[in-house]
């Protein structure tokens, strides 16, 4: 134990003294079991995200528009996904869409987020480009003030390879249309044996690293993400942590214009998902203790990078999400308004939260709030 103690204070050091810690250093961080060296590890998460971001507590006002759950990938451990025949599938018209975001900017939101399935009957003229453009031109129209967060990058491939497109000629003209950032999603575990297992109809690791890269050098923000919780091991959580980090890195060397503002750990729901392929993780409660320690480490290691960390309040339930405002988050996320994707894997903890209740229960741990903008202060660099 004696021995443990000094690894971990040697490691801990380093996060004092502002030096990246190694992966060998965040894989023995996330191997603790002993309740002592884990608060010690919470406290050094916590006094890091005070050190970076402030006490101030963010949130934003946006709401989630998932237009269709008709997908031609059919991932594992996916909830949401439904063929055209099923009687639950759907689509939003353009109309629906619009009705959603009048009544979003009607309720204060500055943000629209719109993800979907991967939908091959949505074309405009034989084009998913015209399709997606389509979405944004007339939001645009409509609502100027509003920003789009939209369309990840598995959304970005998919409409590419439909349209037999580069991914810089996709986004470029998304970007045209009225697309302000990208949302990380997608990137599930950075880590391609996983992949194989889990989604292996999806882009790859290496593909997703390259058009967030792409977003960033063409002036796009984006943010990321990590999918835990579900096969995956702490090795592969750092190989994960380790990819953005260099990432982010790579965007602000080579001076980009745009770049990663947030990570956002998303638990895994197994609760409504029968074809996850390993079973012991069926209907499996969430490990709290594992999910907070994952949130301090990942502060400790991406924080210099990427300062804004954000829970899943719909994944964890709120009082949850609270919770990891001390052990390095600073950011409660978003209202939503509504939230189709985890309900549909099994999540009960909500698709909608009022500014009221955000602000009470950020009050409650004696933190300020604060209401931002999608991209925090980046754009002001």
């Amino acid at each position: 134990m004696l021995y443990q103690e000094e690894i971990i204070a040697g490691i801990l050091k380093k996060v004092d003294d502002d030096i990246d810690i190694s992966e060998d250093d965040a894989i023995t961080l996330l191997s603790q079991t002993n309740k002592d060296l884990i608060n010690k590890i919470r406290q050094s998460a916590d006094h890091l995200r005070q050190k970076q971001v402030g006490d101030t507590v963010t949130y934003v006002v946006n709401h989630n528009i998932n237009f269709t759950n008709i997908c031609e990938q059919n991932c594992s451990f996916c909830g949401f996904r439904r063929d055209l025949e099923d009687r639950d599938s759907y689509t939003l018209n353009l109309e629906n869409i619009i009705q959603k975001v009048s009544n979003a900017v009607h309720k204060g939101a500055t943000e629209v987020c719109i993800q979907g399935a991967l939908n091959r009957n949505l074309k405009i003229e034989k084009s998913s480009l015209k399709y997606y453009q389509k979405i944004m031109i007339i939001i645009k129209k409509k609502f100027p003030q509003i920003h789009i967060h939209a369309f990840s990058p598995q959304e970005i491939a998919f409409i590419s390879k439909e349209d037999k497109l580069s991914y810089v000629d996709t986004i470029m003209a998304l970007k045209k249309s009225g697309l302000d950032s990208i949302p990380g999603t997608a990137a599930e575990i950075l880590n391609d044996e996983v992949r194989n297992k889990i989604c292996p109809e999806k882009i790859n690791s290496n593909t997703w690293i390259e058009i967030i890269s792409l977003a960033h050098s063409l002036g796009i923000y984006t943010t990321s993400t990590m999918l835990c919780g579900h096969i995956e091991n702490a090795t592969q959580q750092v190989e994960h942590l380790s990819r953005l980090r260099k990432l982010q890195q790579e965007s602000i060397q080579q001076k980009y214009p745009g770049r990663i503002t947030e990570f956002i750990l998303l638990p895994f729901i197994s609760k409504n998902i029968s074809s996850f392929p390993h079973k012991p993780l069926q209907n499996q409660q969430l490990d709290f203790n594992r999910i907070f320690l994952l949130t301090a480490v990942s502060r400790i290691f991406l924080g210099k990078w990427i300062p804004n960390h954000q829970p899943s309040w719909v994944k964890l339930g709120l009082c949850k999400a609270i919770e990891t405002l001390n052990w390095g988050c600073n950011d409660i996320g978003g209202t939503l308004m509504e939230e189709s994707i985890s309900a549909m894997a099994g999540a009960t903890n909500g698709t909608s939260i009022s500014v009221e209740k955000i602000k009470q229960v950020i009050e409650s741990i004696h933190r300020h709030h604060k209401s931002r903008k999608t991209l925090y202060d980046y754009s002001k660099d």
